[in-house]
């Protein structure tokens, strides 16, 4: 069973991610699809990609959400409609299972599929697809993941976008004497199994896919899409610390006492106001050839 998230973590990083996205990269992928578009978002989440990537498509659409949490999955549809109606957009639910967003440039039409995504991407109604997307899933994935995404996205000439995934550059400021043992011990952890069939690719994830597609002769796009995060998030920098650390804790057991001392610090130093975070993410848009 792969890894899941909380729903609320998700709705707070949700503002961050829509701000570091890249844009060029969200209008290439819109210029690439077809005039009806219909994507697979895999590991959707709250729904978050769909509520942001939607408007560069800005037209009729159709997405399938992908997730393994039915909680999640019903979050999703909740807030997506209420999003909608608050700022004058009507949304509609034709079937239990279908909900229909009648933006200006064409209604959004969203349906779920409850899967585990380690079986992926056989489960994965991809001949029903136009393009195959995420967002801060795939540094989660294992190489042989990637790999055999590639070759069924290859199969189907069908686009693949995937945001923001981790490189590896972290910058907490002001600096601590501790912080390159969190960042190693936190390094550790995002290259631990986290369900998707072996070792997951962390910071490498950009250099994996990139390579995957291209050996099937896509076209590979890359952007930064850092999350910048200032003083004033407080509540923000205080949670990214605060994980930054219990996951390095559980590696470097040896330094504990040193990575107490940082989180309590890191706290300490957001609940002020005096913490700012810098955490280095990639976009990437695999095209397929012609």
């Amino acid at each position: 069973m792969s890894e899941g998230f909380d729903g609320d973590w998700l709705d707070l990083r949700e503002p961050y991610d829509a701000a570091a996205r890249d844009i060029d990269l969200a209008f290439r992928l819109a210029e690439a699809l077809p005039a009806r578009p219909r994507l697979l978002d895999l590991g959707s989440g709250t729904g978050s990609l769909i509520r942001w990537l939607a408007h560069f498509i800005d037209r009729a659409q159709a997405w399938t959400m992908v997730d393994a949490d039915a909680e999640l999955m019903s979050r999703a549809f909740d807030t997506i409609a209420e999003r909608a109606e608050a700022v004058g957009v009507a949304a509609t639910f034709p079937g239990k299972k279908t909900l229909l967003v009648h933006a200006p440039g064409g209604a959004w039409r969203i349906e779920g599929l409850l899967a585990d995504l380690a079986e992926a991407p056989e489960m994965l109604p991809l001949d029903k697809a136009d393009a195959v997307v995420s967002t801060a899933l795939c540094d989660l994935v294992s190489a042989a993941w990637v790999e055999r995404m590639a070759a069924a996205c290859a199969a189907r000439r069908l686009p693949f976008y995937a945001a923001l995934n981790v490189t590896g550059r972290e910058r907490f400021w002001p600096p601590h004497r501790a912080d390159a043992l969190v960042a190693r011990g936190f390094r550790r952890d995002q290259r631990r199994d986290k369900g998707f069939g072996g070792v997951a690719l962390g910071p490498a994830a950009p250099s994996v896919m990139a390579a995957a597609f291209a050996a099937h002769g896509y076209t590979v796009l890359r952007a930064p899409s850092d999350w910048i995060i200032d003083r004033r998030a407080r509540f923000f920098t205080q949670e990214i610390a605060t994980g930054h650390g219990t996951a390095a804790l559980a590696w470097e057991r040896r330094g504990a006492a040193a990575i107490e001392d940082w989180i309590a610090t890191r706290r300490a130093q957001a609940a002020d106001g005096l913490l700012s975070v810098r955490i280095g993410h990639q976009d990437l848009l695999a095209l397929p050839p012609g």
